[in-house]
């Protein structure tokens, strides 16, 4: 794996760059199988955690040649995969789905219009039941439920308390609950 990494500054010596290739390979063989296990836990995936800990290894030479110091290279070495990691997850997040993977892995889109259908005709049965309900409860409702106002703007525009026009929605549902059983 070190071979195939050539980073050099124009600072470096040879001298520089043959401590930095003995450190990382050191740290290389000692921590390697660690990494890879600790990735493939958070992952969930073997080609990916690979990946990331040849990230790591590729993030920490290039930290090495530019003049860093790293007293434990354990801990140097986890938490550039840890943030490494994170960087998937965020990728992964944000990474679009595509209708054929969900179908793969057992969702059934829906394309039964009837239930649907049979709510629209309920609801619209149910509004014009308003009609039917004392004037006190009837203002109330259709701005609630017809007008979609919420009790703040409704107690604004009839000039009652918010507390007041909730009780009336309140009952007003439950008077409407009972004729729509009654229809």
């Amino acid at each position: 794996m070190l071979k195939r990494l050539r980073i050099t500054t124009k600072r470096m010596t040879g001298k520089q760059e043959l401590k930095i290739k003995t450190d990382l390979t050191a740290a290389h063989l000692s921590f390697e199988k660690g990494l890879n296990v600790h990735a493939f836990f958070k992952t969930n995936n073997h080609d990916t955690g690979q990946d990331l800990v040849q990230d790591t290894f590729m993030k920490t030479w290039v930290y090495l040649a530019r003049g860093g110091k790293i007293d434990l290279m354990k801990a140097f070495l986890y938490h550039i995969l840890n943030n490494l990691i994170v960087d998937e997850y965020r990728k992964e997040k944000h990474k679009p789905v595509s209708l054929d993977n969900l179908i793969e892995k057992g969702f059934k889109p829906s394309t039964n219009d009837y239930e649907h259908l049979l709510n629209t005709l309920d609801g619209k049965k149910a509004f014009l039941l308003i009609k039917n309900l004392p004037k006190i409860y009837q203002k109330t409702m259709h701005m609630k439920y017809g007008e979609d106002l919420s009790l703040k703007e409704i107690s604004l525009l009839t000039g009652q308390s918010r507390n007041a026009v909730a009780v009336q929605t309140h009952r007003g549902l439950i008077k409407l609950k009972a004729l729509y059983k009654l229809k």
